[in-house]
């Protein structure tokens, strides 16, 4: 009996002292993971996080309200692709802003653009509430959206750097990436309710209003501005030099076209088209793209805390994952389905992000930053118009299952050749390279 007592004693204390390792183990990496949410306590920064969650708020409501708005009007598939087309098509814009973001204060070129898309929504959320409203009218204000969308995409990329400096840009990164898909989330499980009960009207008119929100937000907020001795041709030619200089970076932005190109066309016509085909409606495809939003709050953390060798290789196969709910529409899944699939790319387009957009930044100087995104995403943008002009009628021809099926294999088509020569440049670098690859792990 003693001996029983003693054998009963010690396994107490060795359970004892290893729930007291796991704590020691456990708890620290808890602390670690979450870490990055301490800088929204950063007065400094906290600004652009609550600008990106309101924004990006509007961005959900924006993307059903201008699908079924314009579908509400009586416009078929033909004319949303032209109207679309039009949102996309100032992307050509989007090198000579990069200038702009590199020469003057970034948060004045990013409360410019808020108050421009605030213009552009509003007018069409009068246009969804009248039901009255020319093809031509609207694909004006898309044209005023787009140009606010090109002011803003590439600025946003390179502000963190103005703000944080060191370890600390990926945190921030990881919150700018967490805050937008926040907002997403919101504004998307809430636009689906919204679109379906009052109309696609009020959706626009509340992206409008959010937009001045994150504007008023923004202004908070205090940047440096950058010095140039030479003019915008000049300002051009240094940052395509930068850009071009760069394998990876080259090969990535193009393997990002592709990306781009097909979750546009999925996201803003397939998807839609699928879903109202009896398979859900607008509450169901908002339930869907929600979904990934809410992956990515949890992708964007797992950025700021991955540690691999090869983090170049590792962001260049997470987009393959976005063909996965592609192909699940053209295999004829549920909405249900679909919602789960989503959440895969949702989870790893964040982690991505903050993997690409810290690598640029440890790589490249402030001073060229912006003009390097701007260069990096240009090419999508501007394909965007083209796809999104075609895939009305394409999907029209041979449906939106087929069509989804075509994005799919297109997106695990590029990530195959930019693995291929990201993979090769890697091999074929001399032992003696003073530029490593850049440590976003």
């Amino acid at each position: 009996m003693d001996t029983l007592r003693a054998w009963t004693r010690e396994l107490g204390f060795a359970w004892r002292e290893t729930r007291l390792r796991s704590c020691v183990l456990v708890v620290p990496a808890v602390v670690g993971f979450f870490a990055p949410l301490a800088l929204l306590k950063n007065r400094s920064i906290a600004p652009l996080f609550a600008s990106r969650l309101v924004s990006s708020a509007g961005v959900g409501f924006g993307q059903l309200a201008l699908a079924w708005g314009v579908m509400g009007l009586g416009y078929g598939a033909a004319e949303l692709s032209v109207v679309l087309a039009c949102k996309a098509a100032p992307a050509v814009l989007m090198v000579g802003v990069g200038v702009a973001g590199d020469r003057f204060r970034r948060h004045h070129v990013l409360v410019s653009a808020e108050f421009l898309a605030s213009a552009a929504w509003l007018g069409l959320g009068a246009c969804f509430l009248t039901d009255k409203a020319s093809l031509p009218l609207l694909c004006g204000l898309a044209v005023l959206s787009g140009v606010a969308t090109a002011m803003f995409l590439p600025t946003i990329r390179g502000i963190v750097a103005d703000l944080l400096t060191g370890q600390s840009r990926r945190g921030g990164n990881a919150l700018v990436s967490q805050t937008e898909s926040a907002g997403l989330l919101i504004g998307l499980a809430s636009s689906g309710v919204v679109v379906s009960t009052v109309g696609a009207g009020w959706a626009a008119t509340a992206r409008g209003l959010l937009c001045v929100v994150s504007a008023l937000l923004l202004g908070l907020l205090k940047t440096l501005r950058h010095r140039h001795s030479g003019g915008i041709t000049g300002d051009l030619r240094v940052g395509w030099r930068e850009f071009s200089s760069c394998r990876w970076v080259w090969t990535m932005a193009l393997q990002f076209t592709v990306l781009i190109v097909a979750a546009a066309s999925f996201i803003e016509v397939i998807g839609p088209l699928y879903m109202a085909q009896g398979r859900g409606g607008a509450w169901g495809w908002g339930i869907v793209t929600a979904c990934e939003a809410l992956a990515a709050l949890v992708g964007a953390l797992v950025g700021a805390r991955l540690r691999v060798d090869r983090p170049i290789l590792v962001a260049t196969a997470l987009p393959a994952t976005a063909a996965i709910p592609m192909l699940f529409v053209s295999s004829g899944c549920s909405w249900t389905i679909i919602a789960l699939a989503m959440a895969v790319p949702g989870l790893c387009q964040a982690a991505y992000y903050v993997i690409w957009t810290t690598a640029l930044q440890e790589h490249f100087s402030a001073e060229v930053l912006v003009r390097v995104n701007s260069w990096s995403i240009v090419a999508s943008y501007l394909l965007a118009p083209v796809a999104l002009l075609t895939i009305g009628p394409a999907v029209e021809a041979v449906g939106p299952a087929s069509a989804a099926f075509v994005t799919g294999i297109s997106v695990l088509a590029a990530t195959a050749l930019a693995l291929l020569s990201v993979y090769s440049a890697r091999l074929n670098r001399p032992a003696s390279a003073s530029q490593p690859e850049p440590a976003a792990s």
